[in-house]
């Protein structure tokens, strides 16, 4: 499933190391010591989180979202956004700190749509699953067309699986005032295979990794957790290595949304009938709070330090 942003727009919107598994000929593998994956990203303002929720829902969803930021959302319309027979109402909203797909839909979900995080624009649909197999990720459904591009499902070792799209017409949007984190939850024993490969598909940066980091940050006072931060095309993403032994509503969340101002967007949240999990608190960047909307959308808020 792909992200609709120009769908959208055109119905009147204002907005904007080799895989262990066999090579069938259609995604050649590539040796991890000699591959130089292509640059396929486009930029952040150009990837969106997919949040799934109710039809009775996804009004009071998308209200609380836009009062919380600002921005706006698109018209509502109902779309085939599957490669099988599938009906969802889809909107796009924008944001100044981060985008979103939201789908609601009116037939039963086809799988494994549903589990993809998050969509990836990418400059080429094809080479870019080529780079992402070569680079490690398997290919859950292949690469198929939709009205106004193409979109393919990926999943990297660990479980990420995210979206990636092309637009027949490339659209363009300003940058974003606050780029927001990608979270990632992984295992021991698949973080540094998912880094690597997640790095070497991205072109991506390793800013931080601290294999002794406070596991508060995520619920677990006391004890130690491994926090790695890369930055790449596609935008920021924050890797916590776990147990999975994780307290509500920890790794419930799959972006975090940087802030100008926590204590105001809390407030704001509030208002618009957001939750507040967690209260705000220091970690080692600056402060940190867990979020619900409306519909059961979990987020985690953050202002830098300054």
């Amino acid at each position: 499933m792909r992200s609709l942003t120009i769908a959208l727009a055109m119905l009147g919107a204002a907005l904007p190391g080799a895989p262990a598994f066999a090579d069938d000929g259609q995604y050649p593998l590539a040796s991890p010591a000699t591959a130089v994956a292509p640059v396929v990203s486009v930029g952040p303002q150009y990837d969106t989180t997919h949040v799934y929720v109710s039809n009775e829902d996804i009004d009071a969803f998308v209200s609380s979202f836009v009062a919380t930021f600002g921005g706006k959302a698109s018209p509502r319309a109902v779309f085939t956004v599957t490669p099988t027979p599938s009906k969802t109402a889809s909107q796009y909203v924008q944001t100044p700190v981060g985008m979103l797909s939201v789908f609601a839909f009116q037939t039963a979900v086809p799988y494994p749509f549903g589990n993809e995080r998050t969509g990836y624009l990418v400059t080429d649909i094809d080479k870019a699953v080529r780079a992402a197999h070569a680079a490690g990720a398997d290919v859950v459904v292949e690469p198929f067309d939709d009205p106004i591009g193409k979109d393919a499902i990926i999943q990297w070792p660990g479980g990420l699986t995210m979206q990636l799209y092309w637009h027949t017409k490339a659209p363009s949007y300003a940058p974003l005032e606050h780029v927001p984190d990608n979270r990632v939850y992984v295992s021991k024993y698949q973080a540094q295979d998912f880094i690597k490969r997640f790095v070497r598909f991205s072109h991506g940066k390793i800013v931080s990794d601290n294999r002794h980091a406070d596991g508060a940050e995520i619920g677990k006072p006391g004890e130690t957790i491994r926090r790695a931060r890369i930055r790449s095309g596609f935008g920021n993403m924050l890797v916590f290595v776990t147990d999975g032994k994780l307290p509500y509503p920890y790794g419930r969340e799959t972006t975090g949304y940087e802030v100008g101002d926590l204590d105001a967007t809390l407030a704001k949240a509030q208002a618009a009938n957001v939750k507040v999990l967690q209260a705000s608190a220091q970690n080692v960047e600056g402060r940190t709070a867990m979020v619900e909307f409306p519909g059961g959308y979990v987020a985690e808020l953050h202002q830098r330090a300054k």
